[in-house]
């Protein structure tokens, strides 16, 4: 244990240069709590989402880095905010006219249009709740609406009260002019109606704890406790970690203009303000910034459909402070580079497994890798087959492999199904064959006739040996336009594997007639 402490202290692995930061944050005073909280939020308007998983996994990254440094327990809170008020219908829910009477009204409060919960909110929690929970996060949900309506929050709210004029500054300073004249930091939900009230105030009690404002006319003072009251988003958050005692939080970058006041909120209510780490945005595939409303990123289910959680985890580890594309043609590489850490992570030593990916993924406990083929040569081998599902990548793959099946490989095995879908719905659209010219034509004949006659088994590398051959001594310069006439005439794509490893998975019989239907010109 020593060891891995002392070397984690010296890696350089993101998730341990912030857990050290932690450990320097307590080296004089532990936490009075006890232990180290640590946040993700979570806006319940939609369903979970791939910038959800993000955050919750690169938290719990850096969580686990932390532990591994230090004896101090740690607990994981995934907050809800639940009770902000519904802007807008969402248009991918059953029945989205019978919400428009709702509007305004906190989402806790809006009826479940799937009919399934107590509220729109309800049903929202729950999806978060099983999709944390089928991918093996561990944390505590906390919903805002309960949190508020239990009293949890009245400590800090009543504060909030004594301290109006100090947390006002901080936010008029920030404000445009026009806005300041109706701003508060307090949105009261009305007795009336139940929706949340954008209202400036008529006057702050900080003896009584209560606010005064004016609805449809009528004077009303309402007391800031029980849930009759919530605050604007920006103080929420500032006021949240000082009620919950924070010591983390992670946030995209669209949050980080906003740090200072959110610092300056929770000091201001009498607690240190937490460490923070702020990540890049995801891009689409036209370099636009990823938005739920715009529809233009992937799914989690999206990205389920075409590869595994943990390669997503992957995807999520790496440099995440640096803007990235996140479309569907990340996905292959990604899977394989995670493939590739997984079977390095036996052969190395421990300061080389701490800055290894799939530490920080598998908490230290790497599984074994049993992708036997790779998913870039999976791929391959659905586009040259047209595989329709993934017995028929098997009838391939145990060529290649005969001692591996579904039940000893289970992940090679969702992956074969995984690559025939990746296949049917990028791929196979976007296949554009050509005719060969006269010397890829020679090239391909002559390629034909010697895997024709050649005796042994389908070595990869000999059979990449026997390619390479064939383009040099049919003059080819450079060799590459050889293999990009092999993937453009054969395959129908600009690119692709190794081919030598290609013929040996797809088989040397199956390879011969490939190139006699491409030939034929029975793929134009």
């Amino acid at each position: 244990m020593s060891d891995l402490r002392d070397l984690a202290m010296t890696s350089k692995a993101w998730p341990f240069e912030e857990a050290k930061k932690l450990v320097k944050r307590f080296e004089k005073k532990p936490p009075a709590s006890g232990h180290v909280l640590f946040e993700t939020g979570y806006g319940p308007s939609g369903l979970p989402h791939i910038g959800t998983f993000g955050e919750v996994a690169r938290t719990t990254m850096i969580r686990r880095a932390f532990e591994a440094v230090s004896d101090i327990p740690t607990r994981l809170i995934c907050f809800s905010d639940d009770l902000d008020g519904m802007r807008k219908v969402p248009g991918n829910v059953p029945n989205p006219e019978a919400l428009e009477a709702h509007l305004q009204k906190p989402l806790s409060d809006v009826p479940d249009p799937f009919g399934e919960y107590e509220s729109f909110a309800g049903h929202n929690n729950a999806m978060l709740r099983r999709f944390l929970d089928t991918f093996g996060f561990e944390y505590e949900f906390i919903s805002s609406a309960e949190f508020y309506r239990s009293g949890q929050f009245d400590e800090i709210l009543l504060r909030c009260v004594e301290k109006y004029d100090a947390i006002m500054e901080v936010m008029l300073a920030s404000l445009r002019e026009e806005r300041r004249a109706t701003y508060s930091i307090f949105l009261p939900i009305s007795a009336k109606t139940g929706r949340v009230l954008y209202v400036p105030m008529k006057s702050v009690n900080a003896a009584e704890g209560t606010i005064t404002f004016e609805e449809d006319g009528e004077e009303i003072t309402m007391k800031v406790t029980g849930g009759q009251v919530k605050l604007q988003w920006k103080p929420d958050f500032g006021a949240r970690w000082a009620a919950l005692g924070v010591d983390f939080e992670m946030y995209g970058k669209d949050h980080s203009t906003n740090t200072h006041i959110y610092d300056k909120i929770c000091r201001i209510l009498g607690t240190p303000a937490p460490a923070h780490f702020v990540y890049e945005m995801f891009l689409d595939k036209d370099g636009q910034k990823i938005s739920k409303s715009a529809g233009n990123g992937i799914s989690i289910d999206d990205w389920l459909k075409y590869a595994s959680a943990e390669s997503l985890s992957y995807f999520m580890y790496q440099k995440p402070k640096s803007a990235k594309r996140l479309h569907f043609d990340v996905i292959p590489k990604a899977v394989d580079e995670y493939h590739q850490q997984l079977r390095a992570f036996s052969t190395q030593d421990l300061k080389a497994q701490l800055n290894n990916p799939v530490w920080h993924i598998h908490r230290g406990q790497p599984p074994v890798s049993d992708m036997v083929v790779p998913f870039s040569m999976l791929l391959n081998l659905a586009s040259a087959s047209s595989a329709e599902n993934k017995a028929q990548m098997w009838g391939f793959i145990n060529k290649y492999a005969p001692d591996a099946s579904p039940d000893t490989h289970p992940g090679l095995d969702a992956a074969a199904e995984q690559a025939v879908n990746y296949f049917h719905d990028f791929v196979k659209p976007e296949k554009v064959y050509r005719a060969a010219s006269d010397q890829e034509r020679a090239a391909l004949e002559d390629l034909a006739m010697r895997l024709r006659g050649r005796e042994g088994a389908a070595d990869g590398d000999a059979l990449q040996s026997l390619v390479f051959s064939v383009g040099k001594e049919h003059g080819f310069d450079p060799l590459r336009d050889w293999f990009k006439a092999i993937y453009e005439v054969l395959l129908g794509a600009s690119q692709g594997p190794r081919f030598g490893g290609f013929i040996a998975l797809y088989g040397v019989p199956e390879t011969v007639a490939l190139i006699e239907k491409a030939l034929d010109g029975r793929f134009l």
